[in-house]
């Protein structure tokens, strides 16, 4: 099959082409069975056959074409999954293999790998560290607030197994950071997960990523529920464990998010600030200074944060696998032209045009941009739909870092004194 080519414009001088994508090698495929996974049921969904695998071909022209469509000093894959371990060694030594083979002079190539850590044996360490890779490890706390939702597929506990990971990592000197999903269960215990991620794990970078589904996630897309029958913000259906809620049981509480962040904040400022990096809150920092967001959910536009299937197949989003936005096929379009294309514009300019006019109206505004899109389940107090489920939350924990973070910006001469 020959390779499509690019058809991207010229830039002006000193701009350039920059775009993320998550590979997902082994599609939705894992070795444990998490009750708040948001892909696992992908293989259905898209009718992908059991134990679906990138293959050679595939691989091939995802590196060259990531690696072409981009005109920056840097180019970093994300293998995610699913799990992206069970691919195996050999599958991850190819990758390093042609990205040499079509990186661009003087073009930095990284990778990040966000696993469970089941399979990290000895091998698999010596690979990440001789190559360099970043690693996230999935954990949610403590034994019991990690197993809470984290289980193999016979029931059993995760946490040992990931512990175990960990311990590898740390003895081999790989760095690695955590991705905790907060979740209905640890959102109630701020300052335990926290110093559990740090002093016990061992992690320098902590991302803190909030649980929130539909309860019709499996078979509706983001952006194409009923918006007239959305429930309004504040009402009983804007929370889980009502039995007609706009959630699943798992999800986060709204008003127990903010109450999380904010609890994990006062600890990260009192104890470890400029030591361990927080991804929100290094975000609103930076926000707060006048910079561009460093996460995608806290930016104005979104977009430039595609999804890659095992068989090629392009999604506007990692969160928005679903048919109805596929955007193409790097077997027949040069996945820079996907990534550039109308529609993918459109998808993403629309995450700061669809927002309502309530947080127009906020003062956090340029700290948030109305959060995912995919979370946008609920209604204002006026009525319009659009609004973020973790709405109140997010305004809660905003009002409560604001005085630290003006004083931070004072001391860092962003502000006068």
């Amino acid at each position: 099959m020959s390779a499509p080519e690019l058809k991207l414009p010229p830039l002006p001088e000193g701009r350039h082409y920059r775009f993320h994508a998550m590979i997902k090698p082994s599609g939705a495929e894992c070795n444990i069975d998490c009750d708040y996974c948001f892909y696992l049921h992908k293989t259905d969904l898209l009718e992908h056959p059991a134990h679906a695998r990138m293959n050679g071909t595939t691989l091939e022209q995802h590196i060259r074409q990531y690696i072409e469509s981009q005109t920056g000093d840097q180019v970093v894959f994300s293998w995610q999954g699913g799990e992206p371990t069970l691919m195996g060694l050999d599958f991850f030594l190819r990758v390093v293999t042609l990205q040499k083979k079509y990186a661009k002079p003087g073009q930095r190539i990284e990778n990040d790998l966000q696993t469970n850590g089941i399979a990290l044996d000895d091998t698999w360490v010596k690979f990440l560290k001789e190559h360099h890779f970043h690693v996230g490890l999935s954990i949610d706390g403590p034994r019991e607030l990690h197993d809470t939702y984290r289980k193999t597929r016979n029931g059993k506990s995760t946490f040992d197994l990931v512990m175990a990971a960990a311990r590898k990592l740390s003895d081999a000197e790989v760095p690695f950071a955590a991705l905790c999903v907060v979740n209905r269960a640890n959102a109630k215990h701020p300052k335990e997960v926290y110093r559990f991620l740090v002093d016990e794990l061992g992690t320098w970078r902590v991302q803190f990523n909030p649980a929130v589904e539909p309860a019709t996630f499996k078979q509706s897309a983001p952006g194409r529920l009923d918006k007239s029958t959305a429930p309004m913000q504040d009402s009983p259906r804007a929370k889980p464990g009502h039995p007609l809620s706009i959630v699943t049981d798992w999800s986060v509480d709204p008003d127990e998010y903010g109450t999380f962040l904010s609890g994990v904040w006062d600890e990260w400022l009192a104890t470890d600030f400029g030591r361990i990096h927080v991804n929100l809150f290094e975000t609103a920092i930076a926000q707060a200074a006048g910079m561009p967001a460093q996460t995608c959910t806290q930016a104005e536009f979104c977009g430039k944060g595609l999804a890659v299937e095992h068989d090629g197949e392009v999604y506007s989003c990692d969160h928005f696998v679903y048919p109805a936005y596929r955007i193409g096929n790097i077997h027949t379009t040069h996945l820079g032209d996907l990534a550039f294309s109308a529609v993918q514009k459109e998808f993403g300019m629309n995450k700061r045009n669809s927002l309502p006019k309530q947080c127009h109206g906020c003062d956090y505004l340029k700290l948030c941009w109305g959060e995912c899109p995919k979370n946008r389940l609920i209604k204002t107090r006026d009525g319009e739909p659009g609004l973020n489920y973790l709405c109140s939350g997010l305004f809660h924990f905003y009002q409560h870092i604001g005085p630290d973070v003006i004083r931070i910006l004072r001391q860092l001469g962003h502000l006068p004194r």
